[in-house]
């Protein structure tokens, strides 16, 4: 919306422009027929265009132009003139800097035309004086932070300096070994610490990756072909952070094996490609103190065992009446006592299972056996559970008769009852579990379905784990031990593990043993001739 003043001493023509500008949707339109009182509201408000009479008692139109110039210079003037003063308009357009003269009678569209270019006129002037004052600060701003970018970037420098004093103090003097990888592995910088790690200097490092001087086992160590350690560089989306856990590093001078935990992070380059920086902890002290409770664990776990023993004979001596009859409460009594002990002794005997795994300790007797006699008879002592819960079990068997397998059956038959045994604790009655066995090029392959409650996703890369309970939806009463045995007797057949589940759906758990499918006869053999 645009201001308009109207300055004429004759109310006629105050009238013809109310009339005009009313037509043309004017709104915001002043008239005045004393230029003094134009010269008040002038000194309040800015108008956007001024249309002054020329000849006005009092004050004519360029003593009023005037004045009201000094207050809105950027304001567009137009001067209502006769014929006869045609010659004094021009000279005021010249002195004073008026913008048209527009002599009496006039045209009407003429005269709209001169209004709207003129209230434009104005428009761009005061955008243009906005722009130069604008630019003006801006000159002042920059004038002065030119004056002191020096000394800013002399205060910056210093405090880098000092920063990057304290960050190579850091790593200089840090106890735990601290290297620069490439998204290849190769080693671009490592710190003292890691020299005295490796008996390397940084310069010798820096001609190595990274996999040649960190192990996950004595197998990487012997053959570095096998060395998958590179391959953790660049894997998946977001590489924010990479943990290698059990893990050690040789020392090239004193031979001696370092066990060490891994962290590295990204360090993202908007020009290059992404690097990691690693920090390579020793975990000597923290694998003794977990070896010293592995060990107290085992000694206190194995000496259970003798009384534990000794308990539940005499308890089956009770309810078997060797010392004489009992009556129907002594029975059960002694019955959950009994049954109590025994739960106590898989306990015991689980955890010193797991301390064999663990330290190495445990060694598979291997044997060629027939696989479907073994997976019919796990299937066989567990059925009466089955019918208890009204579940539907059934066994799938895509494999011969006389098909045998190498390996420990034993802790093959732990596993498949532990597998067996979970999806019968986490059906739900009347549910449908499903077990299938068969060979497969050499491999057997064995895995059991269900109907339960399945498994949460964000559950399932702790399944294996020790302790745990295998989902947090419905905890278990076991001991967390049956998967983390599990996992351990298939790897150290060479084999693997895994599970499928879906939430309300059902899990299925599998695992494949790899080349072990023989001829009977030639394994028994072997032996025994060995």
């Amino acid at each position: 919306m645009s201001k308009i003043i109207v300055v004429d001493d004759e109310k006629m023509v105050t009238s013809a422009f109310k009339t005009l500008f009313k037509v043309e949707g004017f709104d915001d339109v002043h008239l005045f027929n004393n230029p003094k009182e134009a010269v008040e509201f002038l000194k309040e408000n800015t108008p956007d265009l001024i249309i002054s009479d020329f000849i006005m008692p009092e004050m004519n139109g360029l003593e009023f132009l005037t004045g009201a110039k000094k207050l809105h210079p950027d304001v567009s003037m137009i001067l209502l003139t006769g014929y006869a003063d045609k010659e004094n308009a021009i000279r005021a357009i010249n002195e004073i800097g008026l913008y048209k003269y527009i002599e009496k009678p006039w045209d009407n569209d003429d005269l709209l035309v001169n209004i709207r270019n003129g209230i434009e006129r104005s428009h761009l002037l005061q955008n243009l004086h906005n722009k130069i004052n604008e630019l003006e600060i801006a000159r002042k701003e920059l004038e002065n932070y030119s004056q002191n970018l020096e000394k800013l970037v002399a205060e910056r420098t210093a405090d880098l300096s000092e920063a990057n004093k304290k960050l190579s103090g850091i790593i200089n003097y840090c106890a735990d070994g601290i290297i620069i990888v490439d998204g290849a592995g190769n080693i671009e910088q490592a710190n003292p610490a890691c020299e005295n790690m490796t008996g390397l200097s940084e310069t010798s490092l820096k001609g190595k990756k990274f996999q040649e001087i960190a192990y996950s086992n004595v197998k990487e160590l012997n053959s570095s072909k096998d060395n998958k350690t590179g391959e953790i560089f660049g894997l998946g989306e977001d590489k924010s952070e990479i943990v290698l856990r059990d893990y050690f590093i040789v020392n090239s001078l004193s031979k001696a094996h370092t066990p060490v935990e891994i962290s590295f992070a990204v360090v993202s380059n908007e020009n290059a490609d992404d690097k990691f920086v690693g920090v390579i902890r020793d975990v000597s002290i923290q694998k003794e103190t977990e070896r010293l409770r592995d060990d107290f664990i085992a000694t206190l776990t194995h000496d259970m065992r003798t009384p534990l023993l000794a308990a539940i004979q005499t308890l089956k001596f009770f309810l078997e009446g060797a010392l004489g009859n009992l009556g129907e409460k002594q029975k059960v009594l002694l019955s959950t006592m009994l049954q109590s002990n025994e739960d106590l002794l898989g306990l015991v005997n689980a955890l010193l299972e797991v301390y064999r795994f663990d330290s190495g300790k445990l060694t598979l007797c291997k044997t060629a056996f027939n696989v479907k006699d073994l997976v019919k008879q796990c299937c066989s002592e567990l059925e009466p559970l089955a019918v208890n819960k009204s579940l539907k079990f059934s066994v799938n068997y895509d494999l011969p008769d006389d098909l045998h397998i190498y390996a420990d059956r034993a802790e093959i038959k732990r596993v498949i009852t532990n597998l067996c045994g979970n999806a019968l604790n986490y059906t739900n009655k009347n549910g449908e579990i499903n077990v299938f066995a068969k060979s497969q090029d050499g491999d057997f392959i064995f895995s059991v379905a269900d109907n339960g409650n399945g498994i949460p996703a964000e559950d399932i890369p702790n399944l294996f784990m020790r302790f745990s309970q295998g989902t947090t939806r419905k905890r278990s009463t076991g001991t967390g031990l049956g998967l983390y045995l599990s996992r351990q007797i298939i790897e150290a057949h060479g084999g693997k593990i895994w599970v499928n589940s879906k939430i309300d759906k059902g899990s299925e758990f599998s695992f494949v043993l790899t080349d072990v499918v023989t001829d009977a006869k030639t394994k028994e053999r072997q032996v025994i001739n060995g």
